[in-house]
């Protein structure tokens, strides 16, 4: 019984290292999100940065195309006229 006690233990403390050390990784903040957070983020972080940014903006939950359109501008404009500290608000969108 101590034994399958101290595996739980262990098991647990890796899971709770492992959240946290996820959330050392890009800050997503809507439409505040840094191009350099934004590119460096994993898809489902670049949705909900988007999402946010037009909720923000309109008040109400974005349609999934409008989103998916607005990830595809939000990328192009960061990896050309965007700068690493450049707002994601400023990329050209609907």
């Amino acid at each position: 019984m101590k034994r399958m006690t101290a595996m739980t233990s262990v098991v647990a403390a890796g899971m709770a290292l492992g959240a946290l050390l996820s959330g050392c990784g890009a800050k997503v903040e809507g439409g505040d999100t840094t191009c350099k957070d934004y590119l460096a983020a994993n898809d489902a972080d670049q949705q909900t940065a988007v999402s946010k940014m037009l909720k923000d903006e309109k008040g109400t939950d974005a349609a999934q195309l409008e989103i998916t359109g607005t990830k595809l501008s939000v990328s192009t404009f960061c990896q050309t006229a965007g700068k690493e500290d450049t707002p994601i608000k400023q990329a050209p969108h609907l």
